[in-house]
């Protein structure tokens, strides 16, 4: 397009906002405004894309990261075609495809969904590394950005992550309009602030005129033509650009204007422009699911002891030999989480995030994005820096592993701030999220390989200590099920444990019926979901349950058990024992004890439930 069709089409992306808007009653139009000129150049001259196959193997890839602009996204869908003008105007209306924030549930054209800000660049970063180092098919990746979120922490760890790897198929528009959500952004319209940042982080930076679209066009043009760097282009805007009323004012972030239809015909009125989008260039399909023959490690029942982590890392490689398109991430750790026996068998496919948390997610999310099986791991405890991402990912509706391990006191000596204590709840709170945790090496690695086909949010706890070998190789571990250890009839209550506390709970079972209690013992290796039914028979026949975890008594194993019984059931007589106190540092038996999650602990608690103790 030329010069005055481009102005012609930012005009219509303009009235078409404040349109959807107007018709939604809320909304941000007047952060559409601001990068209308930005959203027509890129869609007119430079954007590849077949938007009737959102999957071509060659198209370019768009992250809406300010994703309340939200109504200049849908107008430049109604622009190319994509959706029509009764549909745009349902905007946010219950049922209507065009939500407050695009989510990829919904469009097929988004990629992830946006709305927490500072989210969209880190995403961006993992669709171009698998553009860069897997896909190769030389698609792009262009992510508006708002100047607010600038001020987030995971937007410079995206950028640093991106001049590392050389990303020159990474460009982020920055649409520098002064104005937040309360008043002026940090940096207003010093464009040289934002570009000095981006520099030292190795990115090309352009600055313009975001309301010049012949400067933008040559902006995007030199964007593409840098090679060995991404690209940042600080484009100062107007918030609410066209409408004299509303334009680079305060105090009308969020909210349609005042007089939408004179606002319309200041811009000019309602257009139908269509636009025709570049087709994207001729690539290979995207990479088949190469399913090979899976061998998973194998470990002798009552052989030696094994940690789950060495399990977990072990099981990666094998996993990585029988499918292609399991990808694994870390955050610089993986010689701990055994991360690394991936990476030394399978380096093509291993991406070092270092110790960038939310990168490290963001980058699955965008891995996901293009068709990966991505596994990022990390301690368990620090997966809590990233879980605004791990939130947006199940808004996403991504498919991603995420590996916790040294959970829990059972790592001893380094103390709480590397104790994963939280983590089973914050990872059940995760909507459609499932949550595993496995006792021993094989069954371990028949998780690993199981949560590869699963959908959503998955996520794995390992230990960092040794365990004995429980269970044999051939055994299977159904997602959503559980494992009776120990059983009779004359069982009398039944304890439930996951993880390191499964032999400590088995050990407490050999220590009662010593003297004559019989007890049941579950392994509640699926957390969420969890097995119901044997939970349910568990309580009919013995009265009572004991669950017992390496976790703070909130969100965890305990409330698992308890969810068994929320359907209008009378609930069983239910004990906890977890972590209650704030651990310091100390062996692993030690901690185990203190905690009084441990095997005299467990069997001294059984005998007060059976009223077999004798106080004195």
């Amino acid at each position: 397009m030329n010069t005055r069709e481009l102005d012609e089409l930012a005009q219509q992306l303009r009235v078409d906002s404040v349109r959807a808007s107007a018709a939604a009653g809320s909304g941000h139009p007047t952060s559409s405004m601001s990068a209308a000129d930005l959203m027509a150049v890129l869609l007119a001259n430079h954007f590849r894309y077949d938007f009737d196959r959102p999957a071509h193997p060659g198209n370019d890839r768009f992250v809406l990261s300010k994703g309340h602009a939200s109504p200049l996204l849908y107008s430049a869908y109604k622009a190319v075609g994509a959706v029509d003008d009764e549909e745009l105007l349902t905007f946010r209306e219950l049922g209507s495809r065009l939500e407050g924030h695009p989510t990829p549930r919904r469009l097929p054209w988004v990629e992830t969904a946006t709305g927490s800000l500072g989210q969209g660049l880190p995403v961006g970063v993992g669709i171009a590394l698998s553009g860069k180092r897997l896909d190769r098919t030389g698609y792009r990746v262009w992510v508006l950005c708002g100047d607010s979120e600038m001020a987030e922490g995971s937007v410079w760890e995206a950028a640093e992550h991106a001049g590392h790897e050389h990303l020159d198929n990474l460009i982020a528009i920055i649409d520098v309009n002064r104005l937040g959500q309360r008043g002026p952004t940090r940096h207003g319209h010093d464009l040289d602030a934002y570009a000095r940042r981006f520099q030292a982080f190795g990115w090309h930076t352009v600055e313009v005129d975001g309301h010049d679209v012949d400067a933008v066009d040559r902006a995007y043009g030199e964007a593409v033509s840098t090679k060995g760097q991404p690209t940042a282009i600080l484009a100062r805007t107007l918030k609410g650009k066209g409408v004299e009323s509303v334009q680079d004012r305060e105090g009308l972030h969020g909210k349609p204007l005042p007089e939408a239809d004179e606002a319309i015909a200041e811009l000019g009125g309602v257009r139908d422009i269509r636009v025709e989008v570049h087709e994207p260039p001729a690539a290979r399909m995207l990479h088949a699911v190469r399913t090979g023959h899976l061998e998973l490690p194998r470990w002798d029942k009552g052989g030696e002891d094994v940690a789950t982590r060495n399990a977990f890392g072990q099981a990666m490689a094998a996993l990585g030999t029988g499918r292609g398109d399991v990808v694994v991430l870390d955050g610089e750790v993986g010689d701990s989480t055994r991360a690394e026996f991936f990476a030394k068998e399978h380096p093509d496919r291993y991406f070092e995030c270092y110790i960038a948390e939310q990168q490290m997610v963001a980058a699955a999310v965008g891995l996901a994005a293009r068709g990966w099986v991505p596994y990022a791991s990390t301690f368990a405890a620090f997966l809590t820096r990233a879980y605004d991402f791990i939130r947006m990912a199940s808004i996403s509706g991504s498919g991603i592993n995420l590996v916790g391990s040294h959970a829990g006191v059972a790592i001893g000596q380094d103390g709480p701030s590397q104790m994963g204590l939280e983590d089973l709840a914050m990872m059940r709170a995760i909507h459609g999220s499932t949550v595993l945790y496995p006792c021993d090496a094989n069954q371990t690695a028949h998780l690993v390989a199981e949560m590869a086909g699963l959908e959503g949010v998955r996520y794995l706890r390992t230990s960092r200590g040794e365990s004995p070998v429980i269970y044999g190789p051939d055994e299977r571990f159904p997602i959503g099920g559980s494992k009776v250890l120990r059983s009779s009839e004359q069982d009398r209550m039944t304890i439930v444990a996951a993880g390191v506390t499964v032999p400590e709970a088995l050990a407490a079972a050999d220590a009662l019926e010593g003297e004559g209690i019989r007890v049941r013992v579950i392994d509640l290796y699926s957390v969420k979901p969890v097995d119901r039914l044997t939970l349910r028979q568990a309580a009919e026949e013995t009265g009572c349950l004991l669950t017992v975890e390496d976790h703070h008594e909130e969100g965890g194993i305990g409330d698992a058990v308890l969810d068994a019984f929320l359907d209008g059931r009378p609930v069983p007589r239910l004990v906890r024992l977890a972590v209650r106190t704030m651990p310091g540092s100390g062996s692993p038996d030690e901690q185990l004890h203190a905690a009084g999650i441990d095997a005299e602990s467990i069997a001294a608690a059984g005998k007060l439930l059976v009223e077999e103790a004798v106080v004195r």
